[in-house]
């Protein structure tokens, strides 16, 4: 079976303290409920998540719908988005099965990013690592007035930004997410093309807003 991974890239450093850092974890359990509710992605879609503070770290492997629990996510320090991006270069070269003369392999990874601020880290040499490796769509999301748009469009062209880093703007953002994994994962069952793009994902609710 070809897998469709997808990985989250979730910011927990110190200033998702509070009603910021509880919104992530209940997005996190939104959209796993919700995909669990989708024949499609309960088949296909393959849960990873990678967090960053002052250090990236790999908190869930790339995991089955039917498996998955959600991580515990504590606020704390500063923001290495850099080492995050590297370090999910890395795991997509572990994880993700090519294709060979053999066998098709997964499909390309999904990969959502949210920070509510600016790389601390030398983000342009995890941008670099990250650029080695096949992706699908990477979507990039400023939470907040403090995220830095600037720096994710470098990262990726689909960026949105949330007006406020609270708890009902971030469970629309994780609503969002699970639609787009689902239409993800309905593509590639029916054997369409793979998501790429912006165009290819359901639109998004009001209050996440397109950068352009």
């Amino acid at each position: 079976m070809r897998r469709l991974p997808v990985y989250l890239l979730l910011d927990t450093s110190g200033s998702m303290t509070g009603e910021p850092i509880e919104a992530v974890k209940n997005g996190v359990q939104i959209l796993v409920s919700t995909l669990r509710q989708d024949p499609y992605a309960l088949e296909t879609a393959f849960l990873s998540v990678i967090t960053f503070d002052s250090t990236a770290r790999q908190v869930v492997p790339l995991t089955e719908l039917a498996t998955f629990q959600p991580p515990p996510l504590n606020a704390t320090g500063v923001t290495a988005l850099g080492e995050a991006l590297g370090l999910l270069a890395e795991r997509i070269e572990a994880e993700v099965a090519r294709t060979t003369a053999d066998a098709k392999g997964d499909w390309k990874p999904l990969v959502f990013i949210m920070t509510d601020g600016a790389p601390t880290d030398d983000w342009k040499k995890g941008l670099d690592r990250l650029k080695q490796v096949r992706t699908g769509v990477i979507v990039a999301c400023a939470a907040g007035q403090g995220g830095d748009t600037s720096v994710l469009k470098q990262i990726t062209e689909v960026v949105v930004a949330l007006d406020t880093a609270d708890a009902s703007t971030i469970k629309a953002f994780f609503k969002w997410v699970s639609a787009s994994v689902s239409t993800g994962s309905q593509k590639v069952d029916q054997g369409l093309k793979e998501v790429t793009g912006l165009s290819d994902l359901p639109p998004p609710p009001p209050e996440v807003n397109v950068v352009l």
